[in-house]
């Protein structure tokens, strides 16, 4: 045996499971094919998500986590505690901010309304009308390549990393390498994002594919994470594309634009017209992006499940193979929490909460 567990991915998610089997004592080998996924393309936001039950408690006890290793990451993990600002831009969107935050503090999640002056001073570059927003201060940002360095530096003696690509997981949960050679251990966790359906091909994962884009830098234009509160509607329906106001402030100065969504393509090229649209969203609500100078423009792939909530737990008919796949646009948020369940799943511990709602049950799911 190669190890006591196989991780296939490191990515954030990977790497965050890694990190956590090694604390429960195992041994961990942890391949990746050094290709480049979601973790690098993101925007590594961490923010506590609230569209039903599951993601809410999957996001909370992440965030919180994340919180907690803080102050240990190094430094060019850039971690930000910069708050979340759910714009509210009109009455209707104000009262959702008020429901948002009941959900919100129903769990204990701190957040704060802020009426349309209070808005105007905690943010001045946005524009005028906007009738408040929510702030939930807890919510953060980090530079989610670094942080995934990061976690597998933390148990030297216990994780080792190998780049080398996955071609096949045979029937026994052996792993045949692209060299030829192969890999076995006792479990083996897939965790490579939209990459898993190539070894996989059942999984119920679709690529969603994202634009971003960051400025040059411009100290203190924007001091919290900023969404509008039409987010879920406008960029997390189920078909179609969509875009939607998201800027982050990074702690280089930069501005971090999104965001967009299209289904069903893995082509990497920035699309001008998708970009076009997402840009034109932001001066909406940003009006002053219109004078800053864009630095690049880039796109990623988000693996999509049918509900929106990622596969964590054992494959339902492939011995030896656990999932952490599925994540979509959640996984940097909730590489943590998602690490924790599936490591006590596979040790025999009992998780800080309930594992059911990310279980892959039943062959239906795979359909």
């Amino acid at each position: 045996m190669d190890a006591d567990v196989i991780v296939i991915g490191a990515g954030i998610v990977g790497a965050a499971c890694a990190q956590a089997l090694a604390q429960a004592g195992r041994r961990v080998l942890v391949l990746d094919a050094a290709i480049g996924g979601a973790t690098g393309a993101g925007m590594g936001h961490l923010v506590v998500m609230d569209d039903n039950a599951a993601e809410l408690e999957l996001s909370r006890h992440s965030v919180a986590q994340w919180r907690e290793l803080a102050p240990r990451m190094s430094d060019d993990c850039a971690y930000s505690a910069c708050g979340t600002l759910w714009i509210a831009a009109n009455d209707e969107e104000m009262a959702e901010a008020e429901r948002k935050q009941q959900r919100l503090r129903a769990h204990g999640i701190g957040s704060r309304l802020l009426d349309a002056r209070e808005l105007a001073s905690a943010e001045p570059a946005l524009r005028k009308g906007l009738s408040g927003a929510l702030e939930v201060p807890g919510d953060g940002i980090l530079y989610a390549p670094n942080a995934a360095r990061w976690l597998l530096t933390q148990n030297t003696e216990s994780i080792r990393v190998e780049h080398a690509k996955v071609e096949a997981i045979e029937d026994d949960g052996t792993l045949r390498l692209a060299d030829g050679s192969r890999r076995t251990a006792p479990q083996v966790v897939l965790a490579n994002g939209i990459q898993a359906t190539t070894l996989c091909p059942e999984l119920p994962i679709r690529p969603k594919k994202g634009h971003l884009l960051v400025t040059d830098r411009y100290p203190g234009t924007v001091h919290h994470q900023l969404v509008e509160l039409g987010y879920v509607t406008s960029a997390h329906h189920s078909e179609g594309d969509s875009v939607a106001f998201n800027v982050q402030p990074r702690p280089t100065g930069q501005l971090l634009v999104g965001s967009s969504r299209q289904f069903d393509t893995t082509d990497p090229a920035v699309e001008a017209p998708m970009l076009a649209r997402m840009l034109q969203r932001t001066l909406d609500y940003l009006p002053g992006l219109a004078n800053l100078n864009a630095v690049r423009s880039w796109t990623g792939m988000r693996a999509a499940s049918p509900d929106g909530l990622p596969l964590l737990g054992k494959h339902p008919w492939r011995e030896k193979l656990w999932l952490a796949v599925g994540h979509e646009g959640l996984g940097v948020t909730t590489a943590p929490g998602s690490a924790h369940l599936l490591a006590a799943l596979m040790t025999g511990a009992t998780p800080d909460f309930d594992a059911a709602p990310y279980a892959p049950r039943s062959l239906r799911e795979f359909a």
